[in-house]
């Protein structure tokens, strides 16, 4: 009791009075004491929103974040319905009122779930209309029972020769209901676009159809994706609970995680985990005890399926289900995940042998890990997760997509010094051409990739249970909110962020009002600053928590939050001891000289890739990139970071794009030697795997240019250290 009594001195004492009226302090993340009077939140009995998502289009981009948005508009994204197989409204089941159709399986909702939000965010008319073909087709395709969306459909990447059937027949004996769990989301983003009543009617008869059909029907073994991800369908049903309230939904939620895979479980029997059944294993390796301790290893999967329990903590309360979800984080980042980027080596499978920063991780995985973080944001107000997206976006998202938006690549790396057409088995898990970039190929990244950069959007600020808004993710961008007593408030980010260390806040309000604003304090930031008006706020500011201003805000009121960036090199003492270089948020690599060789796209595409019949494949090349420089560098390290390290500011890109090792405004020169040893590796075709280090070199020391790892599609971003 002493000591919580102290704690609560010590909180109380935090707080500053900056003028009358105005309060600041230090917290973990907001309290729930309050339930916000203007957006949707947890209802009782759930455990309370920490923080509440806004509605899509509150959050504009603006800068080079608007910049990525046209350039993905006037890409892949915004023209896959005139190229793609799977968009061909020939034929298509997602169009057909009965669910028949040759065409109908995720690739629909996976590229609906961006490319409308896209329309919604930017107010684009025309994308709009088109997604809101795919809409009505969903609202016209309810059956009587409740279901919705195509009858049945092969998984895309079943090939035509294996399609027996006596398979189909088995396959129908259930259900398949992964690809609705994603035209789910979409509807919820319609919904809150449009306010259209029928979303809600649609998914009311559609969970009544999971309520009552038998519990071993429901995510049934034989449709093995649904199973797995059935976190989705959990989400969809506590989002549609929190606007009607209708109870039975509370015990479907109970249903769908009893029949989802253990996701909390540990100590799992090898031929209960679906992959490694499947795998060849590395010479020299056997399964290790620890590869029993998740229920999969596919990365998207894990990627996806993680936070699931954390989703079943808002029923029960339990905190053991959180502490799962944190657990599963931990498991496949302490085995395959000792690497920067924020990501882990699963090209597609985590396979035990293979964890160098050589592996991949599919573009799915990168996109469905940001969405998971964003999910969690929510749930446990915890910045952990608000620091982790913004490590995936700023350093490993950018570079699997090409700098104009035209092509994606399926397996991107923190070290891979080639992106060619070949197949690199046994180092990557899989034969096919994994690593360069295709408009038509990563049948599922094709088209999955469209919700990283709309999603990132309408999760950088989110409503408070106090009426308040944070500022959880930080990026350029405008937010028009309710707040306070049914204030309208607007708040611009004018910044250059993560490339600069000042995010300058605008604030409009239509009255004068009291409410919090939350600002996050990166938990990488050393002495941060912030200013009110142009008054520096004096209390102190703790990394990796929030800063609470509660204040009467008025037009015209102006916020200045500065994060220090310095250069911090990160270890990775079971990754070959290797190191990367960090500044601020950024992880920096190797600048390699690339070259772009053009390649006919359907030549060099995976074999499940489709394209339309008018598709005119010369318009979407494929480009390969090769190294025009060396590559085989190790770290020179001191005490002195000064001595081994320079920083480099260049004029901010007249593009507006920062995301290429051309426009990048930041670089570092790295004093560093070449090692003749560390060489491309014959048998796989791979940059080579790392050594040990220390590592001897008697190569003479020179200098090398360091460049932001997002912009870098061809990089070393985990050093060998030469030996002092």
């Amino acid at each position: 009791m002493f000591k919580k009594i102290k704690l609560q001195l010590i909180f109380l004492l935090s707080i500053q009075v900056m003028s009358c009226g105005d309060e600041i302090s230090t917290v973990n993340s907001p309290d729930t004491l309050e339930t916000n009077k203007h957006y949707v939140s947890n209802r009782l009995p759930l455990q309370p929103s920490k923080l509440i998502k806004l509605p899509v289009g509150s959050i504009k981009p603006e800068g080079w974040l608007l910049e990525y948005l046209n350039r993905q508009k006037n890409g892949l994204t915004g023209n896959l319905g005139e190229i793609s197989a799977w968009l061909d409204k020939k034929d298509n089941a997602w169009l057909s009122k009965s669910g028949e159709g040759k065409w109908g399986w995720e690739e629909v909702p996976y590229w609906l779930k961006g490319y409308a939000n896209i329309g919604y965010i930017t107010e684009d008319k025309e994308i709009i209309d088109e997604a809101k073909i795919w809409i009505e087709a969903v609202f016209d395709s309810q059956r009587e029972n409740g279901f919705f969306g195509p009858n049945y459909a092969w998984e895309s990447y079943i090939a035509d020769v294996d399609r027996k059937n006596e398979l189909e027949v088995k396959k129908r004996e259930a259900i398949d209901f992964w690809p609705n769990m994603i035209m789910l989301y979409c509807l919820q983003s319609y919904y809150e676009y449009s306010k259209d009543e029928r979303v809600i009617q649609l998914m009311t008869k559609y969970f009544k159809f999971q309520f009552e059909i038998q519990e071993e029907d429901l995510l049934s073994n034989k449709h093995y994706w649904a199973r797995i991800r059935g976190g989705d369908n959990l989400h969809s049903v506590i989002w549609l609970y929190n606007r009607t309230g209708e109870k039975w939904l509370l015990s479907l939620a109970d249903k769908i995680y009893r029949r989802t895979a253990p996701w909390t479980s540990r100590d799992h029997e090898l031929d209960k985990i679906e992959n490694p059944m499947r795998m060849e294993k590395r010479d020299g390796f056997e399964w290790p005890i620890w590869y029993t301790d998740l229920i999969d290893w596919h990365n998207v999967n894990i990627a996806q399926c993680f936070r699931t329990p954390a989703q079943n903590f808002l029923l029960n309360g339990d905190k053991k289900y959180l502490k799962a979800t944190y657990d599963n984080f931990n498991i496949i980042r302490e085995h395959f995940g000792q690497v920067p980027g924020g990501m882990f080596g699963s090209d597609e499978i985590s396979r035990p042998g293979y964890d160098d920063p050589r592996q991949g991780i599919e573009l799915c995985g990168i996109v469905e890990q940001m969405n998971s973080n964003e999910h969690l944001l929510r749930i446990t107000g915890d910045i952990f997760w608000a620091d982790h997206i913004e490590n995936i976006a700023f350093n490993s998202f950018p570079a699997s997509v090409s700098p104009d938006f035209k092509a994606v690549r399926y397996l991107t790396s923190p070290n891979m010094v080639m992106s060619d057409s070949e197949t690199h088995w046994p180092g990557i898990a899989n034969h096919g051409p994994f690593l360069n970039f295709n408009p038509f190929s990563s049948r599922c990244c094709q088209h999955n990739h469209t919700q990283g950069w709309p999603y990132f959007i309408e999760n950088l600020w989110m409503a408070t249970p106090d009426n308040g808004l944070a500022a959880v993710v930080y990026s350029p961008s405008i937010v028009n909110a309710k707040v306070g007593d049914n204030t309208n408030v607007s708040i611009t980010n004018r910044t250059n962020y993560p490339f600069s260390d000042d995010l300058i806040f605008d604030i409009k309000t239509d009255k004068s009002d009291n409410f919090p604003i939350y600002l996050r304090i990166p938990s990488w930031t050393d002495k941060p600053k912030i200013l009110i008006n142009g008054d520096i706020v004096k209390s102190p500011i703790e990394a990796g928590k929030f800063l609470k201003i509660n204040r009467k805000w008025s037009s015209g009121d102006v916020v200045e939050l500065i994060l220090p960036k310095n250069i911090s090199v990160k270890r990775w003492e079971k990754n070959h001891n290797s190191a990367s270089v960090n500044y601020g948020p950024l992880t920096f690599s190797l600048n390699i000289k690339e070259n772009y060789v053009e390649k006919l796209s359907d030549k060099t595409a995976i074999a499940d890739s489709r394209w339309q019949d008018g598709a005119d494949t010369d318009e979407w090349p494929t480009f390969e990139i090769y190294p025009d420089s060396e590559w085989n560098y190790g770290l020179i390290l001191d005490k002195n970071s000064n001595y081994s390290f320079e920083v480099i500011e260049r004029d901010w890109p007249k593009n507006n794009f920062p995301f290429t090792n051309n426009s990048a405004p930041i670089l570092i020169r790295a004093l560093a030697r070449k090692i003749p040893e560390w060489k491309m590796d014959e048998e796989t075709g791979l940059v080579g795997e790392l050594m040990d280090s220390p590592v001897d070199s008697n190569e003479t020391d020179e200098f090398i240019e360091l460049v932001p790892m997002g912009g870098s599609r061809l990089r070393i971003s985990s050093f060998p250290v030469i030996k002092n």
